[in-house]
């Protein structure tokens, strides 16, 4: 039999890749991993590192607060419809997760449902493309919903099974460090699109985006393909049963565990991070326009802040995922509070730019990457195997039901005004700052993660 194109073997193309990357000796590199799998990390690594990048550059291609927005208003859906784009996304994608865990959890090799979610995200977001082709006005608009729609779903499926295969094939001193590896290269292929975009090299039509949603639909594709071929060992299948008795059960931990429930909490408030970026975009003054240039200008900014901090903050992250979200919170209040200002005092004269609302968005979505990398990296490394699936969900579900209570930030920007919502992002992002201060210190010792879970 040939070998694995990323064999494990020392001093294969994995293995050095892998040390380049992690900075980590031989000593180190099976901390809370089975045993077993400690000669296939350097090739689970990497299969990580590619199949998070691929998953991320669609993410990009096929953001719905910026390029399936534009997309949808260039083939006239509605303005309702596309303001549904963002909650169904990103709610969507968490809600069902406390349902689903269960059946997951049946299974002693998570890998497999990670790939099928994969596979119909891909689908899906082809199927969003070839639609816009061919339809157009409130048809459109409601195909890419429903679309959307079973998008997000898998993408839940995808969301609780990827922090259990994770724990299992990569040791804790690397995981924020692939997945800040995949955020950086994603994100260097999505800066390259916007710049692409933001120059006019690219054609302004509405065939060139669906193109580019042709490509992210690809990416998911090719990395279900990838990711079967990930070195798995089976696990523990406790905890599948009855849904509704399994939600009673799991929402005791919120009681049981304080932990659990400050970093929800946390977490909760540094939504502000996801839901602002449609109101710095705002500040333009130019949101009846849909110019390609601006959409340009505002996904490199987006891809920018990606390229230069993913990988720092996944590095940091496996150092302390506690002060990742302390300080991301810091960076998002100052970004806030500096809107906010402006909005209220100085007025909208003097940031008609997007390019200098560009640097102010560039700036919060270095807030945002921390936010996503140190919030993953610590609940992976503050439950044990056990539990891992269960507090994924019970999050996950919790934020969700939390960002479709966002839209109610559309009613405070249109009667109170942007600074009012931007005074509000701010307050919650200090006081995330302040809980997080309050989180157990999970990088540590295997004994000491344990003491404090």
């Amino acid at each position: 039999m040939s070998p694995h194109p990323l064999n494990a073997e020392p001093g294969t193309f994995s293995a050095r890749v892998h040390q380049m990357i992690t900075s980590e000796d031989d000593g180190r590199v099976c901390r809370d991993i089975p045993e077993s799998a400690c000669h296939e990390q350097p090739r689970n690594f990497l299969i990580h590192v590619f199949s998070l990048s691929a998953t991320k550059t669609g993410d990009g291609l096929a953001d719905p607060k910026l390029v399936l927005s534009w997309l949808l208003s260039s083939v006239g859906a509605p303005a309702f419809v596309i303001g549904l784009l963002v909650p169904i996304r990103e709610a969507g994608a968490l809600l069902p997760q406390l349902f689903t865990a269960a059946a997951i959890r049946s299974l002693s090799q998570r890998k497999w449902v990670w790939a099928s979610g994969s596979l119909i995200q891909g689908l899906a977001i082809l199927a969003i493309g070839v639609a816009m082709l061919m339809l157009s006005g409130a048809s459109a608009g409601w195909t890419a919903i429903v679309l959307l729609t079973i998008f997000a779903v898998a993408r839940s499926v995808c969301s609780v099974s990827y922090k259990d295969v994770l724990g299992k094939t990569v040791s804790k001193a690397t995981r924020g460090t692939a997945t800040g590896s995949a955020g950086t290269v994603s994100a260097l292929l999505v800066l390259g699109f916007g710049v692409l975009l933001a120059s006019g090299v690219l054609e302004k039509s509405v065939q060139v985006i669906v193109g580019a949603l042709l490509l992210a639909g690809g990416l998911w594709v090719f990395s279900a393909a990838l990711f079967t071929t990930l070195a798995e060992e089976a696990g523990a299948t406790e905890g599948g049963g009855n849904p509704i008795g399994v939600v009673v059960k799991q929402l005791s931990l919120l009681h049981k565990d304080q932990q659990l429930s400050r970093f929800i909490a946390v977490r909760g408030l540094l939504t502000a991070t996801a839901l602002a970026p449609p109101y710095i975009v705002a500040m333009s003054g130019q949101s009846g326009e849909a110019g390609l240039g601006s959409l340009g200008a505002f996904v490199v900014a987006s891809a920018l802040a990606s390229v230069v901090s993913n990988y720092a903050w996944g590095r940091l992250s496996d150092k302390s995922s506690r002060r990742v979200l302390a300080l991301s919170g810091a960076i998002a209040a100052v970004v806030f509070a500096a809107a906010a200002a402006v909005a209220l005092f100085d007025g909208a004269s003097a940031w008609q730019s997007s390019y200098v609302l560009s640097v102010l968005l560039f700036v919060l979505m270095l807030a945002y990457q921390g936010v996503r990398l140190g919030r993953a990296t610590h609940i992976v490394d503050m439950a044990d195997a056990s539990k891992r699936g269960a507090y994924t969900a019970i999050s996950n579900t919790a934020v969700g039901i939390l960002l479709i209570s966002g839209g109610l930030f559309g009613f405070i920007a249109e009667h109170a005004g942007l600074g009012i919502v931007f005074t509000v992002f701010a307050v919650m992002s200090i006081a995330a700052l302040v809980l997080s201060l309050g989180l157990h210190e999970v990088q540590g010792s295997d004994s000491e993660t344990e003491n404090a879970t």
